[in-house]
């Protein structure tokens, strides 16, 4: 039995390892992918849209060429932050299993060696939400022209490619793609690009649609994709848009199974987990942080504000682990 299990070993749940160590719990970090997985699939030559203090953990500077870090850049600081810490990361772990028990939890590993348990007194989820895209729905979306996640432009020099959503992401894509010479239009069911757009991309990218550069049809819905085309319908009137790729970034989810696999509380709605002040769901014991209890409210949820649900959280369980020590001792 150890003092707590940590899942997830992106910046949230990293930082949640950084006070367990510092506070001399035994702990242990499960990770299904490598470390800070999430950032590790964002676009190649991505940069984040926030500023690099904002990213910081454990105290650790994370030094930049501007005042916005790259993908490579946190990757290569992550890394060096689990490498200084010392870290009990375990990658390539997926949790399979979580089940409450009297005095703590058993949780249920997979890997590549087999099948593990692992006894703890206390469980933080932090799981984030980029392996979950919210699917269209549509016939088509699993073809291998169809990807929820980009990657970079080069490959789609002088092609049609056509990203369906119309937040920072898409418009970001947008504007990469078309700088590398593709051929792009934006598909997207509402009025105008969402009101989440970052203020710094909205001119540059309304300008290229109004010369024509960018092609944009809003009020679109999409009823299916082929290796050949997207075909949707605008006022009526279906259109059949030539694409060679087709990104579909319409946003992410946070899943609930893990969360209702060990009995936590779940809005129908939303998704989102019932949590108190201190982050902690009904099932006592059991916290959830960062974007990983949020559901379909993933915009709610930052690095920034999801370190914020850490340190509450992280302070509750190093104070519950210390009165339940000294009452075990007396």
């Amino acid at each position: 039995m150890i003092d707590l299990v940590i899942i997830g070993a992106g910046p949230i749940g990293l930082e949640a390892a950084i006070r367990a160590k510092r506070a001399g719990l035994s702990y242990k970090v499960l990770e299904k992918g490598c470390i800070v997985n999430a950032i590790a699939h964002y676009p190649t030559y991505m940069g984040f849209f926030t500023s690099s203090e904002r990213l910081e953990i454990g105290g650790h500077p994370l030094v930049t060429a501007t005042d916005k870090p790259t993908r490579k850049e946190a990757l290569d600081y992550y890394r060096k932050v689990v490498q200084n810490e010392g870290l009990n990361v375990e990658q390539y772990t997926e949790v399979v299993g979580l089940s409450p028990r009297t005095a703590g939890f058993d949780i249920t590993t997979c890997r590549r060696e087999g099948r593990a348990t692992i006894r703890a007194r206390k469980v933080v989820i932090a799981t984030g939400y980029f392996d979950n895209p919210k699917l269209l729905g549509v016939p088509g979306e699993e073809l291998a022209n169809v990807s929820h996640y980009y990657t970079e432009a080069h490959p789609y020099f002088d092609r049609n490619v056509t990203l369906i959503g119309a937040g920072s992401s898409a418009a970001d894509a947008a504007l990469d793609l078309f700088r590398a010479g593709a051929k792009v239009t934006i598909v997207h069911r509402g009025e105008d690009f969402r009101h989440s757009l970052k203020y710094w991309i909205r001119p540059n990218l309304e300008n290229r649609i109004a010369e024509g550069a960018i092609t944009a049809h809003f009020r679109t819905e999409v009823r299916e994709i082929t290796e050949t085309a997207v075909i949707a319908v605008k006022e009526g009137r279906e259109l059949r848009i030539p694409s060679d790729q087709t990104f579909a970034l319409t946003g992410y989810f946070a899943s609930p199974k893990l969360l209702e696999m060990a009995g936590v509380q779940v809005d129908r709605d939303t998704l989102a987990a019932e949590l108190n002040e201190d982050f902690e769901s009904n099932v006592p014991g059991l916290y959830v942080i960062g974007s990983a209890g949020f559901g379909l409210r993933t915009s709610d949820v930052f690095i920034e504000n999801g370190l914020v649900h850490t340190a509450r959280a992280m302070k509750d369980i190093i104070g519950k682990l210390e009165r339940q020590a000294v009452a075990e001792l007396g």
